[in-house]
This record gives structure tokens, sequence and C-alpha cells, in this order.
């Protein structure tokens, strides 16, 4: 957004919830044999901070991984997509369709908690060990070895310099 304030254009980045919440670093834990894991108390402050309880998890699209949204985020995301598709497109319908239709709601319990489905746990192929990795809005769940396997790129500061140029 912009607006222009006598010889001068003032530009205005655009204000989210979710930009302030922010979700950084690998954390390793385990899942008990109810399907319960504890989320890192690093991402755990981060959600009480912006009372956002409620999240929302679906497997990612692109890799073998869990994604927990944070609700603000989900929401933004959603209409960022629904925005972009047409509902007189059958094909894009369908799309949208699959997206929403595979997701969980879930909730963290008194001890911090969150319960992993069967299905969900199967889909990653997550058995007991899994690593949190904090995706700066979202947060993946990983079993454990597995990022490491299918993210092996080939030089970071060269796919970084080739995005940033």
């Amino acid at each position: 957004m912009w607006r222009i304030v006598g010889n001068f254009v003032i530009l205005k980045p655009k204000q989210t919830k979710y930009l302030l919440m922010r979700f950084i670093g690998t954390v390793d834990a385990k899942v008990d044999q109810k399907g319960r894991v504890f989320v890192p108390a690093l991402f755990r402050r981060s959600l009480r901070g912006e009372e956002a309880e409620r999240l929302i998890m679906r497997k990612d699209i692109f890799e073998n991984c869990l994604v927990i949204y944070p609700e603000s985020v989900w929401n933004e995301r959603l209409t960022e997509l629904h925005g972009r598709l047409s509902v007189w497109n059958r094909e894009q319908q369908r799309m949208f369709r699959q997206f929403v239709a595979d997701v969980e709601w879930l909730t963290l319990d008194s001890n911090g908690r969150i319960l992993l489905p069967k299905r969900y746990l199967r889909m990653a192929g997550i058995e007991q060990d899994v690593t949190f990795i904090g995706m700066d809005s979202t947060i993946e769940i990983w079993a454990k070895g597995a990022h490491e396997a299918e993210n092996g790129m080939p030089e970071l500061g060269d796919a970084l310099q080739s995005v940033m140029e």
C-alpha cells in the first residue's frame, strides 16, 4: 500500500498479525503411544503470546512432513489462495477442495501437547522421533532425520544468492 504526502510517496507495509509470530529453530521430540507430542517451549511461547491456541495441521503439499498453522496464518493463506481461484473453474475448485478437506484442527492441552492423528503420522512416515522446524509463520513436523535426507541443497549460500539477486 502507498499514499502520496506532498511530494513524497509513503510506502506502508502490509500489516498482518502473523508477521509478529515467528517460529525459527529446530527441536527434536518424541511422539508417545497415543500420538501426543510436546510442542517445543520456544514455539509455545510465540503461540501463547499471540493467543493463537487454535492450530490447523495438514500434510505439506511439497514435502513429506506435517505443517502446523496458527489459525490467523491459516486464514490469511486460505483467503489468498481462494482469491486467486475462480469459483467457476472446475479444476480450481477441485484443487481448493482437496487443499481444505484434508486438515485437522489441533489444540494445545494444558501440558503443551498436541495430538497427532494416526493417519497423519502415517502420511509423514513418523513413528516416534520427530523434528520440529520453525518456518517463520508455520511449524513443520518431520520424521527425525527425514528432513536432512529430503532437503539436500547443494550449497545454501549459492541458492540464496540466486534468489536474492
